[in-house]
This record gives structure tokens, sequence and C-alpha cells, in this order.
């Protein structure tokens, strides 16, 4: 049984160092999602709508104006981009 434990150990070593602190940051992210999710409960709801409001509305006129949205939303920012100011390219 101590030879099976060893070789677990040794692989477990093989683990390179991002891959652990991949594993940390997300369950650090996890753990801030659940403290977030727990105090926004107890917001206003007024005060909650305005910010998420806010905040989507600044990503958004950044993805325009930038282009540098996600993939999957390409579609829908390339129906509404002509309406919106973006940003200008040199071209030469």
């Amino acid at each position: 049984m101590l030879l099976f434990a060893l070789t677990t150990l040794e692989k477990l070593q093989r683990v390179p160092v991002e891959f652990w602190l991949r594993i940390v940051m997300i369950i650090a992210v996890f753990v801030l999602t659940i403290v977030l999710i727990r105090s926004i409960s107890q917001m206003n709801k007024v005060l909650l709508t305005i910010t998420i409001f806010v905040t989507i509305t600044i990503l958004g006129f950044t993805w325009v104006y930038e282009r540098n949205e996600p993939k999957i939303l390409t579609p829908f920012v390339d129906t509404i981009a002509p309406f919106f100011p973006s940003k200008k390219t040199n071209r030469w």
C-alpha cells in the first residue's frame, strides 16, 4: 500500500505549478462569487438595478467602440455597431 502512495505522490509532484495556480484561482473566484451574491442579496434592489444597467451599458459601448466583443456576441454587435461611433483605424 505504501508503494501506491509513493507513486501517487510522485505523480502529483510532476503536475505543473500553473495547474495548481489555476485550481487555487478557480476556488478563490468561486468563494468571492458566493460572498458577492450574499452581499448583493442584501442591497437595495433599485441601486442594484442601476449598477447592473450602467455596468452592462459601459461594457457594451466598449465592445462596440473597440470591437473586442466575445465571438458569440459578434452577430449582435454587428447589427448595432453602425448606430454608434467606433474606433478610427489608420488605413494608408
